[in-house]
């Protein structure tokens, strides 16, 4: 992803999430404007815009307690520092889905200006419905062509558009965990009924 595919608000802004590159502790929620990003880039330490001051402020020129940036990433939308690759090794921190489903949700409740997930939400379930259908769609018929690229191309977005639904819906990845397990389970036990 490019600098400039980042979506900054209305007062130049974008929110920035800081986990700790080990644990994935979110440490803090921060603001970026455009030159507190660059700097972050070229010095590889974070430095975050002051809404209240209204002016630069690299973390830890007080404390001492300076942030080293392993990587940044920008979601989905590039409304906000923490998602898609801007800087950094994508191995070093893959990507989840549950990591994902977290930003839906604060996507949900925040539901930042021109966010296509903010769109979505905003638009309600009915929306949300109609492009799962698009997406399934989308899916079957890169799989009939048997163009394996397009297939993950479309199941990735099948897949998004799955977890819109359940955030909108109030229903957590591991909900849907524990009801293939319990499915796994029941699977098992019928074949050990018919082998017998």
């Amino acid at each position: 992803m490019e600098l400039n595919e980042l979506k900054f608000d209305a007062h130049g802004l974008i929110p920035a999430v800081v986990q700790d590159f080990r644990t994935r502790q979110v440490l803090t929620l921060a603001y970026m404007n455009r030159e507190s990003l660059e700097i972050t880039l070229r010095e590889k330490r974070t430095c975050f815009y002051s809404r209240s001051r209204q002016t630069l402020w690299r973390k830890g020129e007080t404390s001492g307690n300076v942030q080293h940036v392993v990587r940044i990433s920008a979601d989905c939308d590039g409304d906000a520092c923490f998602f898609r690759l801007l800087y950094g090794d994508a191995a070093e921190a893959p990507f989840t889905l549950d990591g994902l489903y977290r930003l839906l949700l604060s996507r949900k409740t925040e539901r930042p200006a021109g966010s296509y997930t903010t769109y979505l939400f905003d638009k309600g379930r009915e929306k949300i419905l109609k492009k799962v259908g698009e997406e399934c769609t989308e899916v079957v018929i890169g799989a009939m062509k048997g163009s394996r690229e397009e297939t993950i191309f479309e199941v990735s977005d099948l897949a998004y558009h799955v977890l819109v639904l359940m955030a909108e819906m109030g229903i957590t990845p591991e909900d849907i965990r524990a009801e293939l397990a319990s499915r796994h389970v029941i699977d098992h036990k019928v074949k050990q009924e018919t082998m017998q």
